[in-house]
């Protein structure tokens, strides 16, 4: 099961799964995920997660959940705290209750590396204390930490995997609560100047999703899964402006977004040592994707 399996990240792992031969099963309520990503291969249950019964009922015979299933993004966490901590935090809760319940072997949840915080010290690496800096971190850190007393009273199988900054096909283009990459690409689908929040000069350690879903199909069957959390970056971060260069064109310059942080980077050899990932796509990479399939789009 992929909750969330009509989102961004989890629409591309539903694919994969299908693709590796897997029955796969979406539970999604559409809340901020689109039909048109849902695989029509996969089976759908269309309903909240937060309610535990329909989700027990869900995940009846599935063997590994993918807990994907968020109201992502830092600003609207800030602007609706109440609504994000239902979907994050007690949405996670009511996941594990419902996979205990129905036998799952393994719940493998979709983490962030916001609960970091800004730290002393780069690369971010698993054993620093947390600091989660807005309601959206502190909702993941609450969701992992679910996830991980699951597996020390229950004995359930668990992983958190901690996105750093994910990025590519299907990633939401609308609404104010986008990723800059997202933003900066529909600006310059519009013609309209890419808005820059703060200098510019802080930095991030961009994602691709094609890399988020080949660790989430390795910590499916790997070893460890005792309810440790695991970074998932590419291990390199560059500035902002940086990507703004890359897509290209004019720039304007905004305020600074309150709780944010200033940079992340990744150190990802826990995951490497762990589930015995590698990320493949660099940033320069993913774009140079995401500019010639809009391309490819506009030209059609």
């Amino acid at each position: 099961m992929v909750t969330g399996g009509a989102g961004f990240i989890g629409s591309n792992l539903v694919d994969a799964l299908i693709e590796r031969g897997f029955s796969v099963r979406v539970l999604d309520n559409f809340a901020t995920g689109m039909r048109e990503n849902l695989n029509p291969r996969a089976e759908l249950v269309e309903a909240d997660v937060g309610d535990t019964e329909a989700a027990r009922h869900a995940m009846r015979g599935v063997d590994c959940v993918f807990h994907v299933a968020a109201l992502p993004r830092i600003p609207l966490s800030i602007a609706h705290p109440m609504e994000t901590h239902m979907a994050n935090a007690a949405g996670t809760l009511s996941a594990l209750i419902a996979a205990r319940d129905s036998g799952v072997r393994r719940f493998v949840f979709s983490g962030s590396s916001s609960v970091y915080g800004d730290q002393r010290r780069m690369p971010l690496v698993e054993t620093m204390t947390p600091n989660p800096l807005n309601p959206y971190a502190l909702q993941k850190y609450v969701g992992e930490q679910y996830t991980r007393m699951f597996h020390r009273l229950y004995g359930m199988e668990t992983l958190t995997l901690r996105y750093f900054n994910v990025y590519g096909p299907r990633m939401t283009t609308e609404g104010a609560y986008t990723t800059a990459i997202a933003a900066f690409l529909k600006a310059r689908s519009q013609g309209r100047p890419l808005e820059i929040h703060g200098d510019g000069e802080q930095t991030r350690d961009f994602t691709h999703v094609s890399d988020v879903v080949a660790a989430n199909l390795l910590a499916m069957d790997c070893e460890g899964a005792d309810g440790r959390a695991l970074n998932i970056g590419y291990g390199r971060n560059v500035s902002v402006n940086r990507i703004a260069a890359l897509i290209g064109g004019p720039t304007v310059h905004r305020p600074a977004r309150r709780g944010d942080m200033r940079d992340t980077l990744a150190d990802n050899s826990s995951a490497r040592a762990t589930l015995g990932w590698i990320p493949r796509v660099s940033v320069e990479e993913g774009i140079a994707k995401l500019l010639e399939a809009e391309e490819l789009v506009q030209s059609a």
